[in-house]
């Protein structure tokens, strides 16, 4: 199967890679040859600390790049393609224009999925072409150590659509779970709700993010804390995401203020050097200033 991904930001280029894993012929697109580069490195990255943990194989690591090419032309990236998947940021506007665009040269049966973890699946799929075809395939970062994928199902996603979605997030060897859609699908709704409890904690004092997060870890037998996991989502998109779940449940889902903050200062998580944490060389060496008063 031809699989297009757009975006190669973290999670469009983790999509990329688990599906050239897969043994699927993966083209890998974004806006210009920079950006696709940098994806295509994530990629050999992850493979080359995989094969240094014992986790992936030498064979795996060239199958791998062997089956993954990139192209900064969408119209060419996604000819032919079978199944395309946008990994953009979550503007709708921008979702249907790309998804739209890939529609037009992709296989007349092609999967139009999107990676998007809260926006409606249903309005994405009215502004498209044969709307039948468009579901949700939302992986979790990051996507090639995640194992679960939700598939989310617009009003119009046909049932061979979803069959099909199925299939492809199984042979990837990892787990789909359906949902209906609903703002914040069933993940992005609860896991917001306890990471903006965690932050209100930060605001009132209650305790200090790594005390938190350890809360969480040792005592529910999460694998990380909800501050840590909002640096490696984004602070901006965790906002985002907060603002369009205020709008349909109301206040409960009010960013705090330290959220707020943050992002106005440009203090983004992970792919910024700060968030919750101060991060280097990919690693959390620390609370923040603020985080750990």
């Amino acid at each position: 199967m031809h699989v297009t991904v757009i975006g190669a930001g973290s999670m469009g280029h983790g999509i990329a890679q688990v599906s050239a894993m897969a043994g699927h012929e993966v083209t890998l697109n974004d806006v210009d040859d920079e950006r696709v580069r940098a994806g295509l490195e994530g990629v050999e990255a992850n493979l080359a600390g995989g094969v240094e943990r014992g986790k992936v194989t030498e064979a795996e690591r060239e199958a791998t790049l062997a089956n993954l090419t990139g192209e900064s032309d969408l119209t060419a990236a996604a000819a032919g393609a079978d199944l395309v998947i946008e990994a953009v940021p979550e503007v709708m506007d921008l979702k249907t224009e790309v998804l739209g665009e890939a529609a037009a040269v992709a296989a007349e049966d092609a999967l139009l999925a999107s990676n998007t973890s809260s926006l409606s699946l249903t309005e994405l799929a009215s502004a498209l072409p044969d709307p039948a075809r468009v579901v949700g395939v939302h992986f979790f970062n990051p996507p090639h150590i995640m194992p679960l994928v939700e598939v989310v199902l617009a009003e119009q996603t046909a049932e061979r659509t979803e069959r099909r979605a199925v299939e492809y997030v199984e042979g990837l060897e990892k787990d789909a779970v359906v949902v209906r859609d609903s703002p914040g699908f069933a993940s992005s709704r609860l896991g917001i709700a306890l990471g903006l409890e965690a932050m209100r904690m930060v605001d009132e004092g209650v305790a200090s993010v790594p005390d938190i997060d350890t809360a969480m870890r040792e005592g529910y037998n999460h694998p990380m804390g909800p501050l840590m996991l909002t640096d490696l989502v984004g602070l901006d998109v965790r906002l985002d995401i907060a603002e369009y779940l205020r709008e349909s449940f109301g206040e409960r889902f009010r960013p705090p203020q330290v959220l707020r903050r943050k992002v106005a200062a440009g203090h983004l998580g992970k792919k910024s050097g700060e968030g919750f944490y101060v991060w280097e060389d990919g690693e959390a060496v620390g609370p923040s200033d603020e985080a750990s008063r």
